[in-house]
């Protein structure tokens, strides 16, 4: 049985704009990303989740409570990133979070105080006058603290540095060795293909495609970037039995795609070659999406 799953999931605000008949399904222990522009709906499915929201139709159930009719429940078992921080009244990040454990009933705070130093938090100051960086590190922290079963999280890395983003994804990969389960919604293509076992992307509150990480890193169809030390090779080149996707005639350059299956032959046919280098083009999840994105597209 899946431990999320939302089903013919529809939210109409008209124009348009919601989501609808969204179906989507996550095991319990597995981190799921969820990627789209803007204003394609991700929050939107959040809030569902998290029992903001009632639905026009369709149901949202985790750990097999309703999103909406149980939502006090299930809040008791989450940890959750909003996307948009809105910190309660409160002088100081000290005087939140020791509210937030109040609240959660925290006693042990060993697992809190190793996730401050993680984080680099200076809990001390004013809420209000927190840099951006530092607010979301507070709101990750919160969210952290109580040492939740499920993670629920909106942009959670949004004003965070390069240094602290990849922190911060040392630090999913250690709650998914724990056995967690990770939902996380995010425009950076490259922090879900290094945390999650599944993305999927949404479009217009249409559910366009779903790929598990595993089959990108891993994509049998490969591209090369092959430069050539003269015009002559590079034109001999070009009539060789590769599918060529891009020619640069100044450089003496192609770029080819190939399946695994040709791959010998293409570096038995460069052995009558002198060529200057040859690269892989690695294939990410970004490339995949961006294709299926645009194909959708063009069907519009």
């Amino acid at each position: 049985m899946p431990y999320i799953e939302i089903k013919h999931l529809t939210k109409d605000y008209g124009d348009g704009k919601g989501v609808f008949n969204l179906n989507l399904s996550i095991e319990k222990g597995k981190v799921f990303g969820f990627v789209g522009t803007n204003g394609a709906g991700k929050t939107t499915v959040i809030r569902h989740m998290m029992g903001f929201l009632k639905p026009n139709s369709g149901t949202v159930t985790i750990n097999g409570l309703n999103g909406w009719t149980d939502s006090a429940e299930l809040k008791k078992l989450i940890g959750y990133i909003p996307g948009e921080i809105a910190f309660p009244d409160a002088p100081t990040g000290t005087e939140f979070l020791k509210r937030q454990a109040e609240v959660l009933g925290l006693t042990d705070m060993s697992y809190a105080e190793r996730m401050i130093k993680k984080l680099q938090l200076d809990p001390t100051a004013n809420l209000k006058r927190m840099s951006k960086g530092m607010k979301q590190k507070t709101a990750i922290f919160a969210a952290l603290m109580g040492n939740p079963d499920i993670l629920i999280l909106d942009e959670p890395t949004t004003g965070l540095d390069p240094l602290m983003r990849a922190e911060f994804v040392d630090i999913l990969n250690e709650e998914k060795k724990k056995g967690k389960t990770i939902f996380m919604s995010s425009h950076m293509f490259e922090e879900v293909e290094h945390t999650c076992d599944k993305v999927a992307l949404i479009k217009g509150g249409k559910l366009i495609a779903v790929k598990r990480t595993s089959e990108v890193k891993h994509n049998e169809n490969k591209e090369y970037k092959i430069e050539f030390l003269s015009r002559e090779d590079y034109q001999r080149f070009l009539s060789e039995p590769f599918h060529i996707v891009i020619k640069r005639e100044e450089q003496n350059q192609v770029i080819i795609r190939i399946n695994d299956a040709d791959i010998n032959l293409l570096f038995r046919t460069l052995k009558g070659y002198p060529i200057k280098f040859i690269k892989e083009i690695k294939y990410t999840l970004e490339n995949y999406f961006k294709g299926i994105y645009e194909e959708d597209r063009a069907h519009v």
